[in-house]
């Protein structure tokens, strides 16, 4: 096949996503999720060209088997650069490379790229082009529906039709648009107002192509009537604050007939996973963090957090501190360290 054609074939891989999160989707965060989903579609936070090529290649790239499938995002706009990243990315074993046109910060702005790059489609098609020229895993794209004045019915149709020519078959739409000026990104995730059925207008334009929409669903349920009209949801910030959602996922939307992981299952789990960690060097708080919430709405929630906060960034804070904030929240006797 022409590598330079999109893959013409809808796949359900992106059936439900995780979205590419600054300082939360690290290695521990995917790690941590994947307990709870086998299929949900996970990604990196944003790498990057010049930090894959450039940087601690561990640091920057490094995984766990266990959380596949997952997709490597790239930040960029020199394609040269983006397919040297590109290839990296693939000989990691990473399922996917997704291109950011999506984030709005002024420190990505003045690297020339994320979602300033929306005005320059043709410029996107050439990363895009260039990539899948040289790897055989997808290449798909992350953007906004456009950016400060553009027309958002207009201007997104010319950029996915121009990405699409380049051999993009699969896009993911952050379903607001940017402002560049005057917006900080957090106020970008809340103010530019939320234009759910432009996003299902371009699927119903372009039905050849694989569309997962992003943006403003704060659970499971909202997620759901989106796949009436698209291929795939994207949840960001609600899967990181409640991720214990995730474990809906795999029977309603996979098939899986197996019954979903405890919460206390999952802690479990991850209990493992940070032993390990800790013996190669690793801080008891850089994983901890990302378990907030996994017993968001529960009896003991507030105690369990709260006993991490105060405890797991302490110097030679080990696995007990873990230990006993699931002592909290099981009910049981917890050690002389939890006593409030």
């Amino acid at each position: 096949m022409n590598r330079l054609q999109p893959d013409r074939a809808i796949s359900r891989a992106h059936r439900f996503c995780v979205a590419p999160m600054m300082e939360w989707t690290d290695r521990h965060c995917r790690y941590f999720l994947r307990l709870i989903s086998r299929r949900t579609f996970l990604y990196t936070e944003m790498v990057t060209a010049d930090a894959v090529l450039y940087g601690d290649s561990e640091r920057v790239l490094g995984f766990s088997p266990e959380e596949h499938p997952l997709g490597l995002q790239l930040g960029g706009s020199d394609p040269d650069k983006l397919t040297r990243a590109a290839e990296i990315g693939a000989d990691w074993g990473y399922d996917e490379i997704n291109l950011n046109i999506g984030c709005p910060s002024d420190r990505v702005q003045s690297g020339r790229f994320g979602a300033c790059l929306m005005g320059e489609p043709s410029l996107v098609a050439e990363c895009v082009a260039a990539m899948r020229a040289a790897v055989n895993v997808p290449v798909t794209v992350k953007c906004r529906i456009g950016i400060d004045d553009q027309d958002a019915e207009e201007s997104l149709d010319r950029f996915i039709d121009t990405v699409a020519q380049a051999g993009c078959g699969t896009f993911v739409v952050h379903a607001r648009k940017a402002w560049l000026d005057g917006l900080s990104p957090k106020e970008n995730r809340e103010i530019p107002p939320l234009d759910h059925d432009r996003v299902w207008r371009l699927k119903a334009r372009r039905p050849e192509l694989e569309v997962v929409i992003n943006g403003g669903m704060a659970s499971f349920a909202e997620a759901l009537p989106h796949l009436d009209h698209i291929d795939g949801v994207m949840l960001g910030r609600a899967a990181y604050a409640d991720p214990y959602l995730l474990a809906e996922v795999d029977r309603a939307l996979f098939g899986a007939n197996d019954r979903p992981p405890s919460r206390l299952d999952v802690l479990d789990a991850f209990m493992s996973y940070v032993e390990a960690q800790l013996a190669r060097g690793a801080r008891l708080n850089q994983m901890t963090r990302h378990i907030l919430g996994l017993f968001h709405g529960q009896p003991r929630a507030r105690a369990f957090r709260r006993h991490l906060a105060e405890h797991a960034h302490l110097d030679g804070a080990g696995i007990a501190v873990l230990q006993d904030a699931r002592s909290i929240v099981a009910g049981g006797a917890v050690s002389a360290i939890a006593a409030e």
